[in-house]
């Protein structure tokens, strides 16, 4: 099987250089990885092709990094920029969580998406940060630990995607490994981050963003209860926005299609 391993967390990143080691150590698949050349955690599915080219860099062999964005590096490696095209993209380790509505802004899971709307099985993969292992708090991350999870459940986890579909996976930050696997659903979160504003003496306004803590919404059988409790959660994402055959245009606003 030909892999694609991208991220969002850069080329340098310690969580994608440990899978790369494992899954060129195991031999059974021939792996190529392309990453963005520094930190783009946050940057969704933003694409840069659409204003620039983005630019490869060859660090060893079938190892490139892309000034470009996650998706950008998708998109290269599905549109003809590898010797062959990828069987299956692998998104991560990613450094921390990347739960719920995370999933809306993560880089991580935008690559993934990015694959399977171009017909790839994909896979996010995120480090969880230390969400229900309160006594190893300070600890940093249990790479090594995701790793070889990741390596032990990947035949499964191939087995999980379908068309239309990525799989968002998050591995609790334990020490000790996890209690298991549960397939999830993502969880609503409430961001409570905060805006300030200085006026400078070149006239213009300049705005600060203060990230604040999210607050979840843990019910049975979401992502974070799964990872709360030190399971691993699975949670098949539909790439394509929907609001279900229930909903007419008109609903939920009272406008007919005529009036609007």
């Amino acid at each position: 099987m030909n892999i694609l391993l991208t991220n969002d967390d850069g080329i340098e990143s310690e969580g994608i250089q440990k899978l790369a080691l494992a899954l060129r150590d195991e031999g059974k698949h021939d792996l190529y990885v392309i990453a963005p050349d520094g930190n783009r955690s946050g940057v969704s599915h933003s694409i840069s092709f659409l204003y620039a080219p983005v630019r490869l860099r060859e660090h060893s062999l079938n190892t490139w990094s892309c000034s470009g964005n996650p998706a950008d590096c998708v998109m290269v490696a599905t549109l003809g920029g590898l010797p062959v095209k990828p069987d299956l993209v692998l998104s991560g380790i990613n450094r921390g969580a990347n739960l719920g509505t995370d999933i809306v802004y993560s880089g991580t899971a935008a690559a993934a998406r990015q694959a399977v709307l171009h017909g790839v099985p994909a896979i996010a993969l995120s480090l969880a940060g230390n969400l229900s292992v309160r006594e190893d708090e300070g600890a940093g991350y249990f790479w090594d630990m995701a790793v070889s999870f990741i390596m032990e459940k990947l035949p499964e986890l191939i087995r999980m995607c379908a068309k239309d579909i990525f799989i968002n996976m998050n591995i609790p930050n334990s020490r000790n490994g996890p209690l298991g696997m549960l397939s999830t659903y993502p969880c609503i979160q409430q961001y409570m981050d905060e805006l300030s504003t200085m006026k400078a003496p070149d006239g213009q306004t300049y705005c600060f963003m203060k990230l604040g803590s999210a607050s979840f919404r843990g019910e049975p059988g979401s992502d974070i209860e799964a990872v709360q409790r030190n399971y691993v959660s699975v949670s098949p994402i539909f790439v394509h926005p929907t609001a279900g055959s229930g909903l007419s245009s008109s609903s939920s606003f009272g406008v007919s299609p005529q009036e609007g």
